[in-house]
């Protein structure tokens, strides 16, 4: 057994190469309240002289002579939630819930009428979405649906209640209950890998066995609570149990009684060992205390489970050279050493046949000829001025490449190698495989896309215009069928964020940027340039900026330029590969053509009036909730 020095120092080394993905992983189970929940400590401090300015209270008032349930929301020490919109409706009735989620949604807005107008809550979907959660009208919904069916109110609250305790029980069985084991699989695969990436948070659904995992877990939480009614079980059983997670997570096939059985073999002996080892981070534990949970979040948590994990290995090579009975079901012998090459090369040939056959950078660069400013271009911004055969050839290299990319790092010894695993792992499918994203797109592309885009804007927005009013509105500045917002946005992404293809996450969230910042922009010297109209307004949605950019309209942004990028742009791409390049040209040509000339002449006289700058006149009611997605 190495000394508890010798596992501290084994955890930083883990720690140091997979500080972000095991401090992710941890902040998650936080927040999933599935471990380290006192770690957001300091998320839900509050300032208890506040108290008083932050909470309120309801004020039931009924009037004796037609006995309407009429409330008042005060201020006082209670938060108002869902929970008090459905105790209402089961002392009185569905229309008395109803009148009180609507008093909670009028305050809600009023207050952000009053305060920040950053926070409007009066238009648009995800204002919406927050009213109708915040104030508990879809309980009402939900309760006044059911009555209709079974024809009793109180039917519909019983059900209501029942339906949201199986949900509940549902998330804590299969994730609250269940992260545990996926934690412990990320930390493992750190030990020996230099690369852990978040698709093995995955890992159990790639295996198809989550629900085994679940299982064995909820088996381990049932025994461990019966246990708790003794006197000393609850200590003791804490350490007995305290391997089963990793044992899942290394072998979830196996039954919990097995599971079970085997931490408890593993830990005998070494429960008191156990013990006094989690004392040794008390003063870690301390110094998260007094930061509110932050260094627990940062350090300390992520730093504990990795040392703990180096203790299960440690715990793990003893019972397998003492042959403890069920140790041989520890099969999962490439967690703890690095594969032979040979053994590599036999599942991995198509992989190391495709790594062989790319040439490296340099050779890139001299096989497609992208030197000088071409090469410039190429790599910063993934574009060519005209795609020739050499470029064709490089384009069919990186499909591949994508293709094969995930499996790349598992061949190079860099990654655990799935195809080893003993349970045999689903073929990675990356996001619309058969696409390459990573290609450069030409000149004559890009204004395809631009053209493309500008045109679905203006057909969607022209159609939801049409579906939400009932009159045809010719949207935008312009008076031709685009939006030119639409394809400048999308080039903007494929030139911009070209070097961040290779991670989406960060690609939607430079994309969110990029295009808020475009959104802004575009409404600002347009107000300038036309003496102070409008051409969008987005006061009362929910997180807007000065009525020109709002949180609903970014996220729409983000998702939407994920999928231009992975998905739309290289189908543009390849349709466009199978025509006749000189007529894609002349195609391109004249409809630039005719955009520009729009695009000049709507400079000084653009298209304006009812339904593009005057959305109010298009309302029944002005004072009614509709979404407006104006563009230019």
């Amino acid at each position: 057994m190495k000394r508890r020095k010798q596992l501290k120092i084994l955890g930083r080394e883990s720690l140091k190469k997979h500080y972000v993905i095991f401090v992710a992983a941890c902040l998650i189970a936080a927040f999933l309240s599935s471990e380290f929940r006192s770690s957001l400590n300091f998320s839900s401090a509050r300032n208890r002289d506040g108290y008083e300015q932050t909470y309120e209270q309801i004020e039931k008032d009924i009037d004796s002579s037609n006995g309407k349930v009429t409330f008042n929301i005060k201020t006082g020490m209670h938060s108002i939630s869902w929970q008090d919109v459905l105790q209402i409706m089961a002392e009185d009735n569905t229309q008395a819930g109803r009148e009180l989620s609507e008093e909670i949604r009028e305050n809600a807005i009023r207050r952000s009428e009053e305060g920040n107008p950053m926070f409007g809550r009066t238009r648009g979907v995800l204002s919406n979405v927050v009213n109708q959660v915040s104030s508990g009208s879809i309980i009402v919904t939900a309760v006044a649906a059911i009555a209709s069916i079974t024809g009793s109110e109180n039917i519909g609250i019983f059900f209501l209640i029942l339906l949201g305790a199986a949900v509940m029980f549902l998330f804590w069985f299969f994730i609250q209950n269940t992260f545990p084991v996926v934690i412990r699989r990320v930390f493992l695969e750190g030990m020996n890998y230099d690369r852990v990436t978040p698709q093995r948070f995955v890992f159990l659904l790639r295996i198809r066995k989550w629900m085994k995992a679940s299982w064995i877990m909820f088996v381990k939480y049932i025994c461990y609570l019966l246990w708790c009614f003794t006197i000393v079980g609850a200590a003791v059983k804490r350490y007995s149990y305290y391997l089963v997670p990793y044992i899942a997570a290394e072998n979830p096939d196996m039954t919990a009684r097995e599971a079970i059985t085997l931490s408890r073999k593993m830990m005998k002996g070494h429960k008191w060992e156990c013990f006094v080892f989690e004392l040794s981070f008390l003063g870690w534990e301390i110094l998260g205390m007094l930061t509110l949970g932050v260094f627990n979040i940062l350090y300390t948590n992520p730093y504990k489970v990795a040392v703990f994990t180096r203790y299960y290995a440690s715990l793990r090579e003893e019972a397998i050279e003492k042959r403890i009975p069920g140790a041989e079901l520890l099969y999962d012998t490439y967690l703890y050493e690095q594969a032979e090459d040979w053994v590599i090369a036999a599942k991995y040939s198509d992989v190391l046949d495709l790594m062989e056959d790319l040439p490296d950078e340099e050779e890139k660069q001299t096989e497609a000829e992208l030197s000088g400013w071409r090469g410039f271009l190429a790599r910063n911004f993934g574009i060519l001025l005209m795609r020739r055969a050499q470029d064709r050839e490089y384009e069919k290299q990186q499909a591949e490449v994508v293709r094969l990319q995930a499996l790349m790092d598992d061949a190079r010894g860099e990654a655990y190698p799935v195809r080893l695993y003993p349970l045999p792992e689903e073929d990675r499918r990356m996001l619309v495989q058969s696409l390459n994203y990573m290609r450069h797109y030409s000149v004559w592309s890009l204004a395809a896309i631009f053209l493309s885009l500008s045109i679905f804007g203006w057909v969607f927005e022209v159609g939801m215009h049409l579906v939400e009013y009932g009159n045809f509105v010719n949207r935008g500045a312009l008076y031709g069928p685009w939006l030119p917002i639409y394809g400048t946005g999308a080039v903007l992404i494929l030139t911009l964020l070209n070097r961040f293809r290779r991670l989406p996450a960060l690609e939607f969230a430079m994309t969110v940027v990029v295009c808020g910042f475009l959104e802004y922009m575009t409404s600002f010297v347009m107000e300038m340039a036309t003496g102070g109209t409008k051409w969008w307004d987005y006061s009362g949605y929910f997180l807007n900026l000065h009525g020109r950019i709002c949180a609903e309209g970014l996220l729409t942004f983000g998702v939407g330029g994920l999928a231009i990028v992975y998905v739309l742009a290289p189908m543009i791409d390849n349709i466009l590969e199978k025509f006749n390049e000189k007529k894609v040209r002349a195609v391109c040509v004249i409809l630039m053509a005719a955009f520009l000339a729009d695009a000049g002449y709507s400079a000084l006289h653009p298209n304006t009036g009812k339904g593009i700058t005057d959305i109010q006149a298009c309302l029944p009611d002005a004072a009614d909730d509709h979404t407006d997605t104006r563009r230019i």
